[in-house]
């Protein structure tokens, strides 16, 4: 297994570099002119990917499967409903989308949510993203994974043994290349939901797979969940986007749009210039080195041939001398020459 792989041209694994996947879903509202104004201003909101959904109604929900939503938010009150207001998307609108995407420099990513989807989709992104509520479809995992292409899961609503047994099917169908996506499925979560504690207890109990989060908290002024999550190791970080933050609908109201997510990306790039330096890098403290640590001078006349003591000594600034790490070194030694009082007592000195 890998913990860094390449999505795309992006190298996964830093989160110091996080990957970030504008997660445009069904927010166009079927709309392709809206569809490509999102995908444009997630790039130039700093995203790495532009990720959509692909769905049929009649293959992801009966027609008896109730809301489980704020309906304050999203009146719809069955699931078959609210999909089928945006499952108007053909293979031809996925690819004209594939193709905008990479005119603009921007990955092309969607998420399916059938078999069907699958096979129209492999040719068009570079990884697959399957989605919480699938962490048990096992055909699905398994038809992701079976095409070889990086495999990103989300884990809401999931039991760790529920990740592991989706782990052991994808790898069983031939993933190598895996990233579980911490993930609480509240829409919104509230910010005493989060846990992203969990981000380092998924790195902890799966330490070869990409870690990240696919966040549903309504966003501050620079996503403090994805930063918190990126500082906890998050490598790939997920969130809805859109293009206006007051439309209703279940997708808008917790989604940052393109300013949010380039205050983010530039949080982001301070933290990975704060944090960076596994090994320090001390030619940035040369002059603090050489002018604030101290020597060891003369602490009154020393005169030629006399037995030096530590009452002769003391420790000053600058370094430019004997440093005081060698202390014991110097006491007891016998003064060849005459030292002056406060002046630095060099090597030639002693004997």
């Amino acid at each position: 297994m890998n913990n860094q792989f390449k999505i795309g041209n992006a190298l996964v694994g830093d989160n110091l570099k996080p990957y970030i996947i504008a997660e445009i879903g069904v927010n166009h509202e079927g709309s392709m002119e809206l569809a490509k104004r999102l995908i444009d201003e997630a790039k130039a909101g700093g995203a790495h990917a532009a990720k959509f959904q692909s769905y049929k109604a009649s293959k992801i929900a009966s027609k008896h499967s109730p809301a489980y939503w704020d309906q304050s938010k999203e009146p719809t009150d069955s699931q078959f409903k609210l999909f089928q207001k945006y499952d108007n998307f053909e293979t031809e609108q996925y690819e004209e989308l594939a193709d905008y995407c990479q005119s603009i420099g921007i990955d092309f990513m969607s998420t399916p949510f059938d078999l069907d989807a699958v096979d129209f989709l492999d040719p068009l992104i570079p990884a697959f993203k399957v989605a919480s509520a699938d962490i048990t479809n096992v055909p699905l995992i398994r038809k992701c994974a079976s095409t070889g292409k990086p495999l990103i899961m989300s884990t809401g609503a999931a039991t760790l043994p529920e990740i592991e047994f989706a782990l052991q099917v994808a790898r069983e169908a031939g993933a190598k290349e895996i990233s579980l996506l911490h993930c609480v499925l509240n829409y919104p979560t509230p910010i005493d939901h989060a846990q992203l504690g969990m981000i380092t207890t998924l790195a902890r109990v799966f330490p070869d797979v990409v870690i990240g989060y696919s966040d549903h908290v309504a966003p501050d002024e620079t996503i403090s969940s994805l930063e918190a999550s990126m500082l906890l190791g998050a490598c790939i970080l997920e969130k809805h986007f859109t293009h206006d933050k007051t439309l209703p609908g279940n997708d808008h109201y917790h989604a940052m749009n393109k300013e949010d997510l380039s205050r983010f990306v530039g949080k982001a790039e301070l933290y990975a210039e704060l944090i960076s330096g596994a090994s320090k890098d001390l030619s940035k403290e040369s002059a603090a080195r050489l002018n604030a640590r101290r020597s060891i001078v003369a602490k009154g006349d020393i005169k030629k041939g006399q037995t030096i003591t530590e009452d002769n000594l003391i420790a000053k600034r600058p370094a430019h001398g004997i440093s005081p790490i060698n202390w014991d070194s110097v006491v007891g030694k016998e003064a060849r020459v005459d030292i002056e009082d406060d002046t630095l007592v060099r090597w030639e000195d002693i004997v």
